[in-house]
């Protein structure tokens, strides 16, 4: 057993992507240094450090599980994926659901056998990110068919049969969007006709209008949209998250005020709202400053990077189309959380990747870098010795 062990290891070593690995570490251990400015003085004491720091070091584990996983083994199984999906969202309806009241969702599960309550978006992400590039997969190489209106509704059916699903579950716009954009990205890279995205386009915002007009969209979530363009709105009540956020970021200036020392960051919770999730970003442009910030988007860009450069030399269109959609899963968190901070985006509850606290936040990232890593490997695999 420790010989196949070792051997294991070894070849992980050899074949898996030990530079995404390093670079997410980086990441993570950087946000650590965030969470904890953003936490010590909080009635909770070190626990989400714990917490967030053994996450870490269990993330580590399951990107080397993962990096081992054989994909299309576990596809062929894809209706117990669905129905694990279906069954994972549903779980929200039960008692082990919970939510906030004033952020409007329910979003979170809370197990009593574990330290840390687990959001059903982020398992979620990474199993229907894989069974989205299967099914479009098979439209390719089995039908021969990615143009027609019969594979665009049959990939579209399934995403928002899914979100509809997730919205009525937990509320949860923001991660219910989410899936929407994997299959965007997935579905362009595939080749689906042009057509069909303006098409869903329109559709989407022909949609958004009448239901804005007709205010079947909560009250809460217009205000978050109107609060955008008009900055002076409900300042103290709508606004006064990303508001705060941008005087902690412009008071931080090029170098910041110093780690430990930002007037926000330390001071109560209201000082500046959600630091430690939501607004880690803007821990940094205080404390840190603006250096502080660009080292945080060189980050996820060179991990971004890399997972779209896995893809390219990805030996099958599923894996590229995998890689595509986790890539796909960074961005849009990125560029939400990032945007939200600087009050060009609504809140709506998106943490930005390795950085925010929490537990099954960063488990699941770890876990789709090392369904990465295997995708790497395999391509490894293939060209050392020509065989898939």
């Amino acid at each position: 057993m420790w010989n196949r062990l070792k051997s294991t290891l070894s070849d992980f070593i050899q074949q898996a992507d030990l530079v995404l690995l390093t670079l997410c570490c980086f990441a993570t251990l950087y946000g650590l240094v965030l969470v904890f400015s953003a936490t010590r003085y909080m009635s909770t004491g070190n626990k989400r450090m714990i917490i967030q720091s053994a996450s870490l070091v269990m993330g580590i584990g399951v990107y080397i599980f993962f990096s081992m996983l054989d994909l299309e083994q576990i596809l062929r199984k894809w209706k117990w994926v669905l129905a694990f999906n279906i069954i994972f969202i549903l779980l929200l309806k039960t008692p082990f659901g919970f939510g906030a009241a004033e952020t409007g969702n329910n979003a979170w599960l809370r197990f009593p056998f574990l330290p840390f309550n687990i959001s059903p978006a982020e398992v979620i992400k990474i199993s229907f990110t894989l069974l989205l590039a299967k099914q479009i997969e098979w439209l390719r190489e089995e039908k021969n068919d990615l143009k027609s209106f019969r594979s665009a509704f049959f990939v579209a059916g399934h995403t928002l049969g899914l979100c509809g699903l997730y919205f009525f579950a937990s509320s949860d716009m923001g991660n219910a969007l989410v899936f929407v954009f994997i299959f965007l990205c997935m579905a362009f890279v595939a080749g689906f006709a042009l057509r069909w995205f303006f098409l869903l386009f329109a559709g989407g915002a022909a949609g958004m209008f009448v239901a804005w007009e007709l205010d079947m969209i909560p009250n809460y979530m217009r205000e978050r949209f109107i609060v955008l363009f008009d900055h002076e709105y409900k300042p103290l009540e709508v606004g006064w998250q990303q508001n705060r956020s941008i005087m902690a970021i412009g008071s931080g200036g090029i170098l910041g005020k110093g780690y430990l020392n930002g007037t926000h960051t330390q001071g109560v919770s209201e000082s500046l709202p959600e630091k430690q999730t939501d607004l880690i970003f803007a821990v940094a442009g205080e404390e840190l400053g603006l250096i502080g910030c660009a080292l945080i988007m060189l980050l996820l860009f060179l991990i971004i990077l890399r997972v779209l450069i896995v893809a390219r030399q990805a030996r099958t269109p599923f894996h590229r189309y995998v890689c595509v959609g986790i890539a796909a899963i960074l961005i849009f968190q990125t560029v939400i959380n990032i945007g939200m901070c600087l009050f060009v985006m609504p809140t709506i509850g998106i943490t930005l990747p390795f950085f925010s606290y929490g537990g099954s936040s960063i488990m699941t990232l770890y876990m789709a870098m090392g369904v990465v890593s295997g995708i790497k490997k395999r391509s490894v695999d293939v060209r050392l010795t020509g065989r898939p």
